[in-house]
């Protein structure tokens, strides 16, 4: 399990306008990967009862989204989310959530001066490992 990620700069760029979206919300979703190279965003509604401070992907949604990616030949790359009040680190519930320790975890905090932050994570076992993220023009 790698501590290090590349993700394609069209990528991170639909990440950061998907969170500014709705910057009063945490949003989130699914990216599918190809031999573990990223290549889609698949966005998933928030159906959390206070979506500024938690997220719950819609279920139909996620199934959805899993089919989609399983159809496109794509593999479960990450989940995102976004903190629209607190840095880009996994919240308690985040690390109670986490259900599949295969995937990266990336959350983009909108709580900053400007610049939108996001951080790779992996959860498993209740604690979080950082990954470190680099974004490049085009994956080879």
């Amino acid at each position: 399990m790698s501590l290090d990620a590349q993700l394609p700069r069209p990528l991170v760029n639909q990440l950061l306008a998907h969170a500014q979206s709705r910057p009063e919300e945490e949003v989130c979703g699914l990216i599918g990967a190809h031999a573990d190279q990223p290549e889609r965003l698949y966005p998933v509604a928030n159906v959390a009862r206070t979506p500024g401070r938690l997220f719950q992907l819609d279920p139909q949604g996620q199934i959805d989204a899993m089919r989609a990616m399983r159809e496109a030949g794509q593999t479960l790359f990450a989940i995102y989310h976004s903190h629209p009040h607190a840095p880009a680190r996994p919240s308690p519930t985040d690390l109670t959530e986490a259900a599949y320790p295969e995937a990266l975890y990336l959350i983009i905090s909108l709580n900053t001066k400007g610049v939108l932050e996001m951080r790779g994570w992996r959860l498993m076992d209740g604690t979080a490992r950082e990954v470190a993220l680099e974004t490049v023009e085009a994956l080879a």
